[in-house]
């Protein structure tokens, strides 16, 4: 195992092949911890071969699947899922789950790594972006709520562990009255179509859009809970 030298920089990278990944490289750049972290963009396997980590950005999930198997990125992305932290926001949430309903034709390329099912545009054409003040327990200040911007954004359907799989932990959640009728169930206590955050291992989901607002907390979380975590100790 390699040891990072205690002041080496963490290499955060963000997937650079479509969607916001200028607003997520921007947000994590404002993150002040003990370790230092240094962004770069991905669009090739010889960039993400650097990487410590990795976030997968919203835009549109089977262009960015598209465009990562012409880069030949594909793959290592896959590998990369296997054994290091990733984020997805949006459509890079698609792109980290297991299942996926409301594929275009012809399917959908995934990566896997959090075992949920998930839907495109689970919204319904009727709703493509709103806002919602969102709670945020596990996140610093979490008596202050964040504003969750949801375009377009994927619904999860159903949490798919098995017993060999980490468990999933629901990191914040949506008020069900922001459901449309053809989304709600008898019992919301624990409707998965309320789950907007979602943790399992190092893995991490976010069917909003953080980097499209000031406040960086999520980014914080990412880093603190699963990045942190993952990197080995350095040499005493």
């Amino acid at each position: 195992m390699i040891h990072p030298h205690p002041d080496a920089a963490i290499v955060i990278g963000i997937l650079a092949l479509q969607g916001a990944f200028i607003e997520h490289q921007d947000a994590l750049q404002k993150i002040s911890l003990q370790k230092k972290i240094e962004v770069i963009q991905v669009r090739t396997a010889e960039e993400l071969a650097k990487c410590a980590a990795l976030v997968i950005p919203g835009g549109e999930s089977t262009t960015i699947a598209l465009l990562a198997r012409l880069s030949g990125l594909l793959e290592p992305l896959r590998q990369f899922v296997k054994t290091k932290p990733v984020w997805g926001t949006c459509a890079g949430a698609i792109l980290l789950s297991k299942n996926v309903e409301g594929a275009k034709k012809g399917g959908q390329e995934l990566l896997g790594g959090i075992s949920i099912t998930i839907a495109r545009n689970g919204w319904g054409s009727q709703v493509e972006s709103f806002e919602a003040d969102l709670d945020v327990p596990l996140l610093r200040d979490p008596e202050r709520p964040f504003t969750g911007i949801f375009i377009r954004a994927p619904v999860v359907l159903s949490l798919d562990t098995t017993p060999e799989d980490p468990p999933i932990k629901v990191i914040s959640r949506l008020s069900p009255h922001y459901l449309p009728e053809s989304l709600t169930s008898s019992n919301l206590t624990h409707e998965p179509k309320t789950f907007v955050a979602l943790q399992q291992g190092l893995h991490f989901l976010t069917t909003f859009h953080p980097e499209l607002t000031q406040d960086n907390r999520f980014h914080e979380y990412f880093v603190r809970e699963c990045v942190l975590p993952s990197l080995p100790p350095p040499l005493q």
